[in-house]
């Protein structure tokens, strides 16, 4: 089979886990960072080549096929800009973009150049998860006429100090960093949302971030159904929470765990949903951890839809999609 050609754009945590895959399906020529030292580290011990400049590695490293964009969320759209005109298919990193027109202008320029721009949303493998779309698209669950999300997670201090994280610029919000990956279940599972009414606060990071650490949300989605977003970085200590609750015509479902990880509840008629195989872990980054580590499952897609032509997991527009959720959802506290 072809090998698939990478560079990355930006060397921090996230890097670590892309290059991991990227070595198990195909070849990392390129790694890029503007502190050199990550750039370095990272391009050791993957044996590839280390840059300090988007441009400089986007104009010496013709051989390489897709550039993964892991850089702060706030770059997202420019370097991802930068590579497709370049002529570089893209994989990038939650969120798509921190606002509506840089995603915009990001799918147009893959059009443009005739070059795949794919989201990442690994959430979407969780074993529960892809049970449950499967569960609504058969028609199982009827009508759906509610829906709870629940994300309670820990973000200490530690997290956000000599970090991108927790400035407006670069990161963007809670929604866009934490929780980018549950808005987008909303999306996929129930619908696209047509309003959204929402209260916020910033409760034991003031001085630290810029934004919120709290939200609780109501949507009304355009198919009627309602819902309910309670989020948080304040539980006390760990992360305790990530579950998504549908109540519908057939069926009551929660999928929950720390990571939507687990089917907690189903009582759906004429029903069951069984032998669910276990998903990968959470992704670890020592004093904390993020969502289930499915990146493998994102470069597999890649790989084939690059090689074999198949359908992409997840596109663009549905990274576009979540964006604008989460862009009413910051609306509606800006125009109370």
């Amino acid at each position: 089979m072809t090998k698939i050609k990478f560079a990355i754009i930006g060397c921090g945590r996230i890097a670590q886990r892309h290059a991991e895959h990227i070595r198990n399906n195909g070849e990392l020529l390129a790694v890029c960072d503007v502190v050199p030292e990550k750039a370095n580290e990272l391009a050791a011990k993957y044996g590839s080549k280390a840059y300090y400049n988007v441009d400089d590695l986007l104009a010496n490293e013709k051989d390489a096929d897709v550039v993964a964009i892991c850089s702060p969320n706030g770059l997202h759209a420019q370097h991802a800009i930068k590579a497709l005109n370049a002529k570089f298919h893209v994989l990038c990193e939650k969120p798509m973009a921190i606002n509506v027109a840089d995603c915009g202008e990001m799918i147009k320029a893959a059009e443009r150049n005739n070059k795949r721009l794919f989201a990442i949303k690994q959430n979407r493998f969780n074993p529960p998860v892809a049970a449950i779309k499967e569960v609504i698209d058969s028609g199982k669950l009827g009508k759906i006429y509610s829906v709870q999300l629940s994300c309670f997670w820990n973000r200490n201090f530690d997290y956000y100090q000599n970090s991108w994280k927790g400035t407006n610029e670069l990161d963007g919000g809670t929604l866009y960093t934490q929780f980018s990956h549950f808005i987008d279940l909303l999306y996929w599972l129930i619908g696209d949302v047509k309003h959204a009414q929402a209260f916020t606060g910033n409760y034991a990071h003031k001085n630290v971030i810029e934004f919120e650490d709290t939200g609780a949300v109501i949507v009304q989605f355009y198919n009627g159904a309602i819902g309910t977003i309670n989020y948080t970085v304040n539980s006390y200590g760990k992360n305790m929470e990530g579950s998504l609750t549908i109540f519908a015509e057939k069926g009551t479902v929660k999928i929950g765990g720390q990571y939507l990880n687990e089917l907690e509840y189903q009582n759906i008629e004429g029903y069951k949903v069984e032998n669910l195989p276990e998903g990968n872990k959470p992704n670890n980054y020592g004093n904390y951890q993020g969502s289930m580590s499915n990146h493998d499952k994102v470069y597999e897609n890649l790989i084939e839809v690059l090689v074999n032509d198949r359908p992409i997991s997840t596109s663009s527009f549905e990274g576009l999609k979540t964006v604008e959720i989460i862009d009413k959802i910051y609306q509606s506290v800006r125009n109370a």
